[in-house]
């Protein structure tokens, strides 16, 4: 089975981003392939380094997640941009703004994960 899976919460904000981060090392320790997990809305904090938030930031465990199993980490950039988390003068140099084993980028991402993904989950 794959799965795309979308992150909408940020740290401190519930336990959803958690679950969502258990359910992809349970898919993947039983065989299922994750095609993206796509950070939006509050959920663009997981990548970024930690601002007053909350002290639960999961971006290490993320970061380690992805290093593994080669997931794709993508933060959306019109999330992040309304934010403040990355300027919009700075779209041409994206990859500096996000955490280690993040990316950014934008909305076609998650729609080209759900097309191929047999299931699409979302937390928060």
């Amino acid at each position: 089975m794959k799965y795309a899976i979308q992150i909408n919460s940020g740290p401190g904000q519930s336990p959803s981003a958690h679950g969502g981060y258990q359910f992809i090392k349970a898919a993947l320790a039983d065989g299922h392939e994750i095609v993206r997990v796509f950070f939006y809305r509050e959920g663009i904090y997981q990548g970024f380094a930690p601002t007053g938030i909350g002290n639960d930031s999961l971006a290490p465990d993320w970061a380690g997640l992805a290093g593994v199993h080669g997931l794709d980490l993508v933060l959306c950039i019109s999330a992040a941009e309304r934010r403040g988390q990355v300027p919009s003068e700075i779209r041409g140099k994206q990859a500096a703004a996000a955490g280690e084993g993040f990316r950014i980028g934008g909305l076609g991402l998650w729609m080209e994960a759900c097309l191929k993904a047999d299931r699409v989950m979302v937390f928060g």
